[in-house]
């Protein structure tokens, strides 16, 4: 087709689309044309500013390295992750869920412990936290056998592949359930955090004015084969952050009941303040699935970046 105005170039690239011969590649395509088309011609997008937004998109790949995906942390920056993890759970997004972001931190292999293991695997100070989980079907029956991957940041606000001082998979572990679709961890309160602002995302944070904090919480999530495979994350609610998340990632479900203690645990050997919370997720057949890594490792000292 030879383009004669600007109304031809949609026609000609839609009709190039429909060629594609997977159906469901094929309604994604030309859904992105007509909307990213359109979304040019409502905004009016100047040349100058189609230029820096193709900065902005290389920008983005050229930040994102083994340690930390600048992809994922703009999704997320924008809602889209949020968005696309409630309109894929909860009776597609009419009904809560207990699912949430995978976010940029998760790591493929994170060790295998036993129930009542530590995370901790280097010194990291802050009030210590009991963690019990239960899982569950939609019938309220255990699920025993479940692999749960758990991770979080540090008290300081830093995952350990983003801090020097941390040892290779602190505050990270893998668990399987027992027959009463049970296990124990032990840990540190995680605290909330500034996200990476020394990249495109950081640019988008300053320019619409906002904080670049997510509140304090726990990453899960549940694998076994049977099963959708669950991704959620546990809110503290005491974070002064818990209702203006940069990621837009806490729902009313997702707040959980982090119990302060006020008298030692001599038996726990915890001292006070410590946390104590009780957690039940709730499975549902389908597709048990393990996502790709955002990220592979730890980053060279050298070259660490803020949280």
């Amino acid at each position: 087709m030879i383009i004669e105005n600007q109304a031809m170039v949609t026609d000609a690239v839609v009709e190039a689309v429909t060629r594609t011969e997977d159906p469901r590649l094929r309604e994604i395509l030309l859904a992105l044309v007509r909307h990213l088309h359109g979304f040019v011609r409502e905004v009016r997008l100047t040349e100058r500013e189609f230029q820096q937004a193709a900065r902005i998109v290389a920008a983005m790949g050229q930040k994102t390295t083994a340690s930390h995906n600048e992809v994922v942390l703009m999704a997320g920056s924008l809602g889209v992750s949020s968005l696309v993890c409630l309109l894929n759970n909860g009776n597609h997004g009419q009904t809560e869920t207990q699912a949430n972001l995978l976010g940029p931190f998760w790591r493929e292999d994170q060790p295998l412990s036993a129930s009542g293991d530590t995370l901790l695997r280097s010194p990291t100070p802050g009030p210590g936290l009991v963690v019990h989980v239960s899982i569950e079907d939609g019938k309220g029956r255990p699920v025993a056998g479940a692999e749960v991957d758990v991770w979080h940041s540090s008290p300081e606000g830093l995952y350990e592949n983003q801090d020097p001082e941390q040892a290779e998979m602190n505050l990270r572990g893998r668990f399987i359930s027992d027959e009463a679709g049970r296990f124990d961890f032990r840990s540190v309160k995680p605290a909330g955090y500034p996200i990476p602002v020394d990249g495109p995302v950081g640019e988008l944070v300053r320019a619409t004015r906002r904080h670049h904090f997510r509140p304090a919480h726990l990453h899960f999530m549940i694998y076994k084969p049977g099963y959708k495979t669950l991704i959620s994350q546990i809110y503290s609610p005491d974070d002064e952050h818990i209702d203006s998340d940069v990621q837009f990632g806490v729902t009313r479900a997702l707040i959980g009941n982090y119990v302060r203690h006020d008298e030692p645990s001599p038996e726990l050997g915890l001292a006070t303040p410590w946390y104590s919370l009780d957690q039940r997720f709730i499975v549902e057949p389908g597709e048990a699935r393990r996502p790709v890594a955002p990220i592979r490792g730890k980053a060279p000292a050298a070259t660490q970046e803020g949280a």
